[in-house]
C-alpha cells in the first residue's frame, strides 16, 4: 500500500521557528516562508531559532513520535566557545548534569568527540570572531532530546555553544542541502 503521507527534509536557517505559526510579538521567520508544505505540514522534533541544520517535516502526525524516541540517534556539530579539552569531551560522553525544569537531571550517556570546522557557510547573523577569543567545533550524539540540551551540556563542561547545527537524524544526513534548502523525500532513514 502507498504512503499518502508527504516527507521532507530542511536544512532550517538561523532566525526561523520551527513552526507555521507565531503568536509572539518578536519577528522570527516561520517554516511556511521557506516552501510551500501542504495542509498538516509539522515538523518532527524541534531545533530553537538560533540552531540550524537538519530538520524532518511530515504530514503523519505518528512518525513524531517515534522519531523523538530514544532510539534514534541525533548528531550536532556545535561551535564552542574556548579550544574544547579531552576533559570536557569524556565529561559529555558519560553525563552532565543540567537543568531542567527547575531540576536537576544528568543527561544519558552519549558519542561526544572534537572535529575540526566542518565549513559550514556563514549564518545570517555573524558569530563572533577570533578577536573574542578562539572557538572549537565538536560533533555530539544524543539519543534523547531535552530541551535546549546540547546548549546546556556544553555550559555544564565550561564551553558555551555559539554555534549549533544537526547533522544527522539516525542515518538521514544533512549532507549538502543548503540553508532554506527543502527535499522531498519518501521516507525517512532513521536507521531502526
Amino acid at each position: 500500500m502507498k504512503d499518502e503521507h508527504r516527507h521532507f527534509i530542511l536544512h532550517k536557517p538561523y532566525g526561523f521557528l520551527t513552526q507555521f505559526v507565531n503568536n509572539n510579538k518578536r519577528k522570527k521567520g516561520l517554516l511556511g516562508e521557506l516552501y510551500d508544505f501542504p495542509t498538516g505540514t509539522m515538523s518532527v522534533g524541534r531545533l530553537d531559532w538560533q540552531s540550524e541544520g537538519l530538520l524532518f517535516l511530515t504530514t503523519n502526525g505518528k512518525l513524531s513520535q517515534l522519531v523523538r524516541g530514544r532510539k534514534i540517534e541525533k548528531e550536532y556539530f556545535v561551535q564552542v566557545d574556548g579550544r574544547i579539552t579531552q576533559d570536557a569531551i569524556d565529561r559529555l560522553r558519560t553525563g552532565v548534569e543540567i537543568g531542567l525544569k527547575r531540576e536537576k537531571y544528568i543527561t544519558a550517556p552519549c558519542e561526544a568527540k572534537w572535529i575540526e570546522d566542518p565549513g559550514f557557510a556563514e549564518r545570517s547573523r555573524r558569530v563572533r570572531d577570533e578577536r573574542h577569543g578562539p572557538t572549537s567545533w565538536a560533533s555530539i550524539t544524543i539519543t534523547e532530546g531535552k530541551f535546549r540540551q546540547v546548549r546546556k551540556m556544553t555550559a555544564a563542561v565550561g564551553f558555551p555553544t555559539l554555534r549549533l547545527v544537526r547533522v544527522r537524524i539516525g542515518n538521514t544526513q544533512l549532507g549538502d542541502l543548503r540553508v532554506g534548502e527543502v527535499n522531498e523525500v519518501d521516507w525517512f532513514d532513521l536507521g531502526v
